[in-house]
């Protein structure tokens, strides 16, 4: 295999997670013999601050011609929130040019870090599950207003949107348990209304052999927590999954832990782990690099169809947890925290045992 990786570092702590990532495909390259080429480029705050803009032209250049692209996070305080072009936009322009409109986030629970998480250890056997969330439509890209004393975002979704992520979540969930729960809040949206109707004739037309339900999007919220082992596949529009998935990461101990996979109609893919920029740990080397690692297999899996090699990344990102590599996000009982660069060796050193 060759490919060429966009690599974009970001802001606060993505360049130290972003930094073990390279170190993994450099290390699955080197053990195959394949042949990567890996390109950084600025991407959000740091690129504002050295370009004026959050998505520089050379960036969006590089990430068309890229096979893949690997990204840390972006934004951070220090860019004032209100302002007309925030970092931000970097990453949504990215997603919307690069027309990746399915954005896949699992959610498993390694046994070791069950205690890390604030809900019961029984609640957490046997989760295993997948939102897709729709991530180039609804509020996020709806005209905007803003007066002084009023303000609007406008919601829109077509039925085409709905259609295509639908059925990413369909296949993934026919690979699966063949259960998909397709969250909405139709009581009250019409675009929920919408999303609902679609999403039932493409199950009904095109996966007549999954179970489908639908669930409201507050009902949801609460059973992650109170039966999150019910879930298999969930697809859902753009803000839900956002707010649901960072809900969700508390089942696995911490949102350091979560990868994400971007997906469009061609292999090409953006990958990320779905924390923000911490800039409060900025530069102190205690970020945790797993899902950004984790986000590395996902690459593999399905922009180069490496699924022997994804495997072994994430049996070695659990090995290194069966060890003891838990950065401070996850130690618990007194344990020393490891580095983020420690986690990075952890994983390495259980990669070439593999």
């Amino acid at each position: 295999m060759r490919a060429l990786i966009a690599v974009l570092g970001g802001d606060g702590i993505g360049p130290e997670v972003v930094a073990q990532g390279m170190r993994v495909l450099q290390a699955v390259a080197a053990r195959g013999g394949h042949k990567i080429e890996l390109q950084e480029a600025l991407l959000g705050g740091v690129a504002m601050d050295r370009t004026g803009s959050p998505l520089p032209a050379d960036t969006l250049s590089l990430c068309r011609s890229a096979d893949a692209v690997l990204l840390g996070a972006v934004g951070g305080p220090k860019w004032d929130p209100h302002a007309p072009v925030r970092p931000e936009q970097g990453l949504l322009g990215l997603r919307k040019e690069l027309e990746l409109y399915a954005n896949l986030r699992p959610v498993g629970v390694h046994p070791r870090l069950m205690q890390a998480s604030p809900l019961k250890t029984e609640l957490l056997q046997d989760v295993d599950l997948v939102v897709v969330r729709e991530l180039t439509g609804g509020l996020y890209f709806g005209e905007k207003r803003r007066e002084a004393d009023c303000a609007s975002d406008i919601c829109v979704y077509t039925a085409e949107e709905v259609r295509r992520v639908v059925r990413v979540a369909a296949r993934l969930a026919r690979q699966r348990r063949r259960r998909l729960t397709s969250v909405d809040k139709a009581n009250v949206l019409e675009t929920s209304r919408l999303w609902r109707e679609v999403t039932t004739q493409v199950v009904r037309d095109e996966f007549p052999d999954l179970q489908l339900e639908h669930v409201l999007v507050d009902s949801c919220a609460m059973l992650l927590v109170q039966r999150p082992a019910r879930f298999d596949v969930i697809v859902t529009e753009n803000l839900f999954g956002d707010i649901l998935t960072d809900e969700a990461s508390v089942l696995a101990g911490s949102i350091g832990l979560l990868p994400s996979a971007s997906l469009g109609a061609g292999k090409r893919g953006l990958y990320e782990p779905i924390h923000g920029s911490a800039p409060d740990i900025a530069g102190r080397g205690i970020a945790n690099p797993y899902g950004t690692i984790l986000s590395v297999a996902l690459m593999l899996r399905h922009s180069f169809g490496l699924e022997a090699e994804a495997r072994a990344v994430e049996r070695a990102v659990r090995s290194a947890i069966d060890r003891g590599a838990l950065p401070a996000d996850v130690a618990a009982g007194g344990r020393r925290a490891v580095t983020t660069a420690e986690a990075g060796d952890a994983v390495l050193a259980a990669l070439q045992e593999t």
